[in-house]
């Protein structure tokens, strides 16, 4: 009865995640696969679209410094946004965390900007940080500054612009593991000495690592992957990869090479969420154990 029992248990599991099984297969790995096999079975010559097994379009991919040099500022951008964001999300969290009037508020403040289009607010970033834009205007007529730099395509304006888009991904997991800490450990730093920034750093942050984790993978996943607002606020000056796959594929017609660009920023993107995670497995491992 037993052994019957579990069979059947397994079998309604296995039923139950046969949906979802699927939709991944036929909407995320098929795809995935198929743009990698394109990238090494297609390339583009002279005489058009050849095709035939070759690592051609990686070998072009860092063989040419444009394209190295627009991975590294993909990379360097999604881990300063990350990173960022991180100093803007902890005191949002913890008020949201805390709940009350108040709470209810920053959660507002937060949630809805993403009701907003990230073309309208990529916009409204370009109007601040043009020539002629607010920024300007006040280190002109109030700071009097005679000459203000030129803060718009920049690598400073889609940094920026990425850290107002994307903060929320960082907030709502934070917010979600700091509700998950008991508020008995917080009163018993409190009544052992520990004022707030000693309970921030010893108590929620290590408590918090698993939120900050996923908040850390989101924000840089979707700031090298972005198209809008680098395309936008960083033109041709400042482009990441997801501009360069975009110029290949829709301005050269090349999508071979495309598709290898694609491929290189979905790899890079998993390796570094893996490294993420681990990373923040062990921390989080040290610190909750008093090392």
């Amino acid at each position: 009865m037993t052994t019957s029992s579990g069979k059947r248990a397994a079998l309604s599991g296995a039923l139950l995640m046969l949906p979802t099984t699927v939709f991944l297969v036929v909407f995320f790995v098929l795809p995935n696969l198929y743009l990698i096999a394109f990238s090494l079975f297609a390339r583009m010559e002279s005489e058009g679209l050849v095709y035939g097994f070759s690592f051609e379009n990686y070998r072009r991919a860092f063989g040419v410094e444009l394209y190295v040099s627009v991975l590294l500022r993909t990379v360097w951008m999604g881990f300063a946004a990350a990173l960022i964001s991180i100093f803007f999300a902890y005191p949002l969290a913890i008020a949201i965390a805390r709940g009350g009037f108040f709470g209810r508020i920053v959660t507002l403040v937060v949630v809805v900007p993403l009701l907003v289009n990230v073309v309208i607010r990529s916009y409204a970033w370009s109007q601040v940080l043009s020539r002629n834009g607010a920024l300007n205007w006040m280190l002109t007529n109030i700071l009097a500054v005679e000459n203000p730099p030129q803060l718009l395509y920049t690598e400073w304006a889609v940094l920026t612009a990425s850290v107002h888009v994307f903060l929320p991904f960082m907030v709502l997991p934070l917010s979600a593991a700091i509700g998950n800490i008991s508020p008995d450990v917080l009163d018993a730093a409190r009544i052992a000495g520990a004022g707030r920034i000693r309970s921030l750093m010893r108590v929620i942050v290590p408590l918090s690592i698993p939120g900050l984790a996923v908040g850390l993978s989101l924000v840089f996943s979707l700031t090298s992957a972005a198209y809008v607002t680098p395309q936008i606020l960083g033109g041709n000056f400042s482009p990441l990869i997801g501009t360069l796959i975009y110029q290949q594929v829709m301005a050269l017609n090349d999508w071979p090479f495309g598709a290898a660009l694609a491929s290189l920023l979905i790899i890079m993107v998993l390796a570094i969420n893996l490294v993420f995670l681990k990373g923040a497995e062990r921390v989080s491992a040290r610190w909750t154990s008093g090392i």
